[in-house]
């Protein structure tokens, strides 16, 4: 089989049907970023990442050994620092039970999958290769390396190669796949908080590391999440008409400190200024597709199939989840490893069962968690300093006391078998906990679960209000009298 994409995603599913048998070739269009000259290019261009239950989970069903390796990486964040524009702050817990996502770098991540990689025996790496053509029916891959085109055979291609996924263009060619590309009309830009130093010179954290840190201004925000070396990767979020206006560093500047005064003082204006001027300016896209296989010939996963908006956190966990949801369901057809076959229009019935389950299961999910992402950011940019967003935080925390606390880390054997196991949305939950902490409980099912607990919600005061108004409008009229 051929992998196309070798970012995270891409390598946990290389890594996992390479130990349930399979002869893997990876692919990857760009250089090998472990090669020193590499890691020297490494720029912030992409969103730190948060990985919490549902991406260490799939790490862990694949190989238990490598998610303890690099959970001794991640800091833990606890929950939000809410700054507010003078500059006060205010910890949001995530959980009442103490739970916690991870920030951890993406190269780290990255990097230590391949190493993994390269110690599989039926494993091989293709760097600086570049997918140009797919022949579904033939069951041929065009390549490009060095100029030189060249083909392979496969039984079976997997797409992770991003939003802009070649191997979901050619599937397009030959399937009826619904498509939808939506830009949010916000962009970001990467930012950067660099390490203090303590009385005796060491390194330290200028904020408090054990949280992910907003800055919400309503329509824009900023955001920070610590790193090994002391340091803060900050994400700045705003309207892209309001940055197309922030068209000299003088003007960035000016509109950053009257917005973000506190976080002037951590970055530093000189620091804040090359940042503006370096980093690119980037889009923020959503990708829904459906269905994600063709025959028994191809699958999309990752942000191929279901790129999402990040403020919810679960790209990188969702992408990694559809690898444990992948193999767990070819699992559930009996599907052994295969080779090419002699004629390649021969069908596997078995297989080709397999990925049609998968995408008639899975794409409920992927459309859930697309949605709750976009819903998200208004949280996180507005909703998070309003009165009504900290009532529900109350209702949610006081009501889920009576729902019997499960662990996630107690989850992983049996999702190791199952995709999710019936009946496990019961009580009440918050839906933050479902979709973060509550791998077992899909996204469609949270989502639905939580719109339920809103009627219920909603239905209460609804009675409150008919009760109460009629009896203060009694006593207003007695007060009157």
């Amino acid at each position: 089989m051929v992998v196309v994409g070798a970012g995270p995603v891409g390598c946990l599913c290389a890594l996992a049907f390479a130990k349930q048998g399979w002869e893997v070739d990876i692919f990857e269009g760009r250089p090998d970023m472990r090669d020193p000259e590499m890691k020297s290019k490494l720029s912030l261009r992409s969103i730190n990442l948060a990985i919490s239950s549902r991406g260490i989970t799939a790490l862990s069903t694949v190989d238990p050994a490598i998610a303890d390796r690099f959970m001794e990486n991640v800091i833990p964040m606890h929950g939000r620092m809410i700054h507010d524009s003078r500059g006060k702050c205010e910890s949001q817990s995530y959980d009442p039970n103490g739970q916690h996502i991870n920030s951890i770098d993406r190269g780290l991540l990255n990097i230590g999958l391949l190493d993994e990689l390269a110690r599989c025996s039926n494993l091989r790496l293709h760097f600086s290769t570049k997918l140009t053509t797919v022949d579904f029916d033939s069951r041929v891959a065009t390549f490009v390396a060095n100029d030189q085109s060249f083909d392979v055979d496969f039984d079976l291609c997997v797409g992770a190669d991003g939003s802009y996924s070649n191997v979901r263009r050619q599937m397009m060619r030959v399937l009826r796949m619904d498509f939808q590309q939506e830009y949010l009309p916000h962009d970001y830009i990467e930012l950067s908080i660099p390490p203090g130093r303590t009385l005796s010179g060491e390194p330290d954290f200028l904020l408090d590391p054990n949280h992910l840190h907003i800055w919400p201004r309503h329509s824009f925000m900023l955001i920070a999440l610590p790193n090994k070396n002391k340091s803060f990767t900050c994400t700045l979020f705003a309207p892209t008409k309001d940055l197309d206006k922030l068209d000299t560093t003088e003007k960035f500047l000016a509109w950053f400190e009257i917005n973000f005064p506190d976080a002037v003082s951590h970055i530093g204006r000189e620091r804040l200024a090359t940042s503006f001027e370096r980093n690119p300016r980037n889009s923020l896209i959503c990708v829904k597709a459906n269905p994600y296989h063709y025959k028994d010939r191809a699958i999309i996963i990752g942000d191929a199939a279901h790129a999402m908006v990040p403020f919810y956190g679960q790209g990188l966990n969702c992408g990694l989840e559809d690898v444990r949801v992948l193999i767990n369901t070819l699992k559930l057809f009996d599907v052994s490893p295969v080779s090419p076959a002699a004629d390649p229009t021969s069908e596997d019935k078995q297989l080709s069962q397999a990925l049609s389950y998968y995408s008639e299961h899975r794409h409920k999910d992927l459309v859930a968690i697309c949605d709750l992402a976009m819903a998200n950011y208004i949280e996180m940019r507005h909703s998070v300093t309003t009165p009504l967003y900290r009532l529900r935080k109350w209702v949610d925390g006081t009501l889920s006391r009576f729902t019997p606390f499960v662990p996630w880390q107690n989850l992983i054997p049996v999702l190791g078998e199952t995709t999710f196991p019936p009946g496990a949305a019961k009580g009440w939950i918050s839906m933050y906990t479902m979709v973060v902490f509550r791998p077992d409980i899909s996204y469609a099912t949270a989502q639905r679960k939580y719109l339920a607990q809103t009627r219920k919600i909603q239905l209460v005061v609804y009675v409150l209000m008919i009760l109460v108004v009629p009896i203060l409008a009694v006593l207003a009229q007695r007060f009157v009298l």
